[in-house]
């Protein structure tokens, strides 16, 4: 039996649209502070994941977020620090994203939309603010944003992918998804999702466009 069409393209934000950083090294870096000793043990590292969970799901707020990481550094990195640390963390986007959604959406053959573990202070930069544009403005031309802060819930966890469906009316294979982790993309194709896996240490927006070639969309 043929799969229904695609009505639906669902963009994953870090590693799709925009470059992130990926371990507290890269972060330091990208803010100019340094790596400080000790700050890298693993029982630090796994302070700091269990806290950007509460984070990414909505469970803590920026400020207390901020509170919590200095201290998990017993010293190392002021709240300051981390604030200027989480800012530099998101970006910028990578190059030509933006035309080639821009002409999937004025295309307007499918419906489009983001699934994105994010946070309040990186998705408030995605979004126009008082009429002027998003600072990564290409997640903004996409019609149903949804983030796991707002959710409640993150990728991989199902409840993330099932929330998206009930939001916005699409479910299983009308539903293309790109995304640039395979364990985040896994529960989606369990759910009937076409997947296309999108390498986030290349440029993406080739990758993109050859994506949406191949299901007929560009």
């Amino acid at each position: 039996m043929p799969r229904p069409p695609i009505r639906m393209v669902c963009f994953d934000i870090g590693g799709v649209l925009v470059r992130h950083c990926r371990t507290w090294r890269e972060g330091c870096l990208a803010a100019g502070l340094p790596v400080r000793e000790g700050a890298e043990s693993p029982e630090m590292s796994a302070q700091r994941k269990e806290l950007a969970k509460l984070l990414t799901t909505g469970r803590l707020g920026e400020e207390e977020f901020y509170r919590r990481m200095s201290e998990t550094t017993a010293g190392l990195y002021t709240q300051a620090e981390i604030r200027h640390i989480h800012h530099a963390w998101l970006g910028p986007e990578y190059p030509d994203v933006g035309p080639v959604v821009r002409r999937l959406v004025e295309a307007a053959r499918v419906e489009t939309g983001v699934l994105s573990n994010t946070n309040g202070p990186h998705w408030a930069r995605l979004q126009p603010r008082n009429g002027a544009p998003a600072e990564f403005p290409t997640a903004s031309l996409l019609r149903h944003r949804h983030a796991s802060h707002l959710l409640g819930h993150m990728k991989p966890e199902p409840e993330t992918y099932a929330a998206f469906e009930r939001l916005t009316g699409f479910a299983g294979p009308e539903i293309l998804f790109l995304e640039d982790l395979p364990e985040n993309a896994a529960p989606a194709a369990a759910r009937g999702w076409t997947c296309e896996l999108i390498d986030h240490t290349r440029q993406t927006a080739g990758q993109i466009e050859a994506a949406l070639a191949r299901h007929g969309l560009l």
